[in-house]
C-alpha cells in the first residue's frame, strides 16, 4: 500500500519520504521487522520504540513513525505515535469501522455479559454481528481466540475487517481503560458507548480511582450515544460535559430514562418489568443476580434507542444465552452445586456470593485468590468480603505471574480479622479445590472464584494450561 494512502487519517504528519513509497506491513514491535514495513515507534513503560528506530531502517523497514525528530531520512514525525498506530491500521485495512455499527461496551465488571447478551440480540433479530471482548472474538458465526480484552489496532482492525467481509453490520467490543487511555480504539466513532458501573481495579496501572474515571470517559467522547447506569457513583462523572445525547437507567430511580421494577431473582434466572416512557416490557433473563438485571438492561436500552422496537429488544434479550465463566454451573451429578465465576475485584466478588446466597439451601463455600502483580490494595478487601458473604472460605493462587503465591495469600489475609467461619488456607489451586469440593454437602454451592473462561494460570511468567472443569472432573472421578 501506498504511504500517502497510510496517512490520509493523518493530518499533521511531517516527512521527506516520497508519497508513492511502498508500504508492506505495520508494526509496533521491533522485534517483527519485515522488508518494507512501517514500524511505529511508541513509548512504554519499559522501552521506547524510539531508541529502535535506526535499527528497524537497518532492518529493513521503509519507514518510521516518531514522535520527534530522528535524523532519518525515512522518518514521519507525528505529534502522538500511539493515536497515530491505531489510525495507520485503519487506513491499512480499509477503514473497516467506518463500514459498521460500533458499540462499545465499558465498566469494571459487566461488560462481557453485555457484549455477548448484544451479540445475542442482534443475531435473533436478523443483524449479524462481529463480536471483541475477553472471552472470544467472533466474526458472524467464526470464533477467534482473544488475548486482550480489547486488542492491538492491528489485530482490532484487521478483526473489523473480516467483520466487513463477512457480511457483519454490527460489532459490539469490549472497551477496557487500559486500551482506551492507550488510545487502541482512536478513530473508531461508536454508534452507542455503554457504561455497566466502576469499582477498584487495574489501579496498579492507572495510579489512582480518579485516572481510572478519566479513561473509561473517553469512550464516551467518541459516541454518538451514552447509554448509562445512573445507580453507579462515577456516572455523573463519566459524561460531564460529553456532547452526544445520554439515555440512563436504573433499579432505583425513577428518575432514569428506563427504570427496572418487580425484580425476582430465581436460581434459573432473573425477571423485572422495564419500565421506559410511554412503553413496558417483561425481561426474562437466563443470568441470575442483581448485576444481571443491568447488564440486560444496557443492552436492551442501548437497542432500543438505536431504532429496535422496544418489545422486539425486551423479548430478544429474554432468549439470550449465558456467558462461558460467568456464574456457570459445572456438570458434577453430586448433591450440591459447583459453579465457575471469573469475579476478581471486591464488587464482582460481592455481586456473584450476594446472588448465590439468594439461590442456595444451603452453605455458601467460596474458592478465591488474587492476581499477582496487580493491584495489591483490593487483597485484603475481597478477604473480607469473602469472609462475610461465605459460611467456609479457601484461600488459594490465582495468576501468581511472578510473585511469590503465600505473599499474595498473607495480603488477603490481612482482611480477614478473627474470622466467625471456618477459613482455610491452601496455595496450590487443585488443593485448594479438592478441599472445598470435600467441604460440600448436600444444598450447599461452592463457588470457584477468580479463572472464569480461563483454562491457564499464569506461574512466573510462563502460562500453563488449567481449567477447573477438567480438575473438578478428575478430583470426583
Amino acid at each position: 500500500m501506498r504511504l500517502s494512502e497510510l496517512l490520509k487519517n493523518l493530518h499533521s504528519a511531517q516527512t521527506k519520504l516520497p508519497a508513492e513509497t511502498e508500504i508492506s506491513g505495520i508494526t509496533d514491535n521491533s522485534n517483527k521487522i519485515t522488508q518494507g514495513c512501517l514500524f511505529v515507534c511508541i513509548k512504554g513503560r519499559s522501552f521506547d520504540g524510539h531508541s529502535a528506530a535506526a535499527q528497524a531502517v537497518e532492518n529493513g523497514a521503509a519507514a518510521v513513525v516518531a514522535e520527534r525528530d530522528l535524523g532519518l531520512f525515512e522518518q514521519i514525525i507525528v505529534d502522538d505515535s500511539r493515536a497515530a498506530y491505531a489510525l495507520i491500521c485503519s487506513a491499512f485495512f480499509g477503514d473497516p469501522c467506518r463500514k459498521l455499527n460500533m458499540i462499545g461496551v465499558t465498566g469494571t465488571n459487566g461488560k462481557t455479559t453485555t457484549c455477548f447478551v448484544l451479540h445475542d440480540m442482534l443475531t435473533q433479530l436478523g443483524k449479524k454481528c462481529g463480536l471483541i471482548g475477553t472471552v472470544k472474538n467472533l466474526v458472524g458465526d467464526e470464533e477467534l481466540p482473544s488475548n486482550l480484552t480489547t486488542p492491538d489496532p492491528f489485530e482490532l482492525h484487521g478483526l473489523l475487517r473480516k467483520m466487513v467481509d463477512a457480511g457483519c453490520r454490527y460489532c459490539v467490543m469490549e472497551a477496557s481503560s487500559q486500551a482506551l487511555e492507550q488510545k487502541r480504539v482512536e478513530g473508531i466513532r461508536f454508534r452507542a458507548a455503554i457504561f455497566t458501573n466502576i469499582t477498584r481495579d487495574h489501579l496498579d496501572y492507572h495510579g489512582n480511582f480518579e485516572n481510572y474515571v478519566a479513561a473509561k470517559r473517553i469512550l464516551f467522547e467518541n459516541a454518538d450515544l451514552a447509554v448509562i447506569n445512573i445507580d453507579d457513583v462515577a456516572s455523573d462523572e463519566m459524561v460531564k460535559g460529553i456532547a452526544c445525547p445520554v439515555r440512563t437507567f436504573s433499579t432505583k430511580k425513577d428518575s432514569a430514562d428506563y427504570t427496572a421494577k418487580n425484580i425476582q431473582i430465581k436460581s434459573s434466572g432473573t425477571e423485572y418489568e422495564l419500565v421506559g416512557e410511554g412503553v413496558i416490557g417483561r425481561v426474562r433473563f437466563a443470568i441470575p443476580g442483581k448485576f444481571s438485571v443491568y447488564n440486560s438492561m444496557g443492552a436492551i436500552v442501548c437497542l432500543a434507542e438505536l431504532g429496535v422496537p422496544f418489545l422486539a429488544a425486551v423479548n430478544s434479550a429474554s432468549a439470550a444465552k449465558g456467558v462461558p465463566g460467568r456464574i456457570e454451573v459445572v456438570p458434577t451429578q453430586t448433591d450440591y452445586t459447583v459453579i465457575i465465576d471469573y469475579a476478581h475485584t471486591p464488587d464482582g466478588l460481592v455481586n456473584i456470593l450476594e446472588t448465590v446466597r439468594e439461590i442456595t439451601p444451603g452453605r455458601v463455600i467460596t474458592l478465591f485468590g488474587c492476581g499477582g502483580d496487580r493491584d495489591k490494595t483490593k487483597r485484603p478487601l475481597m478477604g473480607k468480603i469473602a469472609v462475610e458473604y461465605s459460611d467456609i472460605v479457601v484461600v488459594t493462587s490465582d495468576n501468581p505471574r511472578t510473585e511469590n503465591p503465600d505473599g499474595i495469600i498473607d495480603d488477603i489475609l490481612v482482611g480477614i480479622d478473627k474470622p466467625r467461619i471456618p477459613v482455610y488456607r491452601v496455595t496450590d489451586r487443585t488443593q485448594a479445590i479438592e478441599k472445598a469440593l470435600k467441604k460440600a454437602r448436600e444444598g450447599d454451592t461452592v463457588v470457584l472464584a477468580g479463572k472464569g473462561h480461563e483454562t491457564y494460570q499464569i506461574l512466573g511468567t510462563e502460562k500453563i494450561h488449567y481449567d477447573e472443569r477438567e480438575i473438578i472432573a478428575r478430583i470426583l472421578s
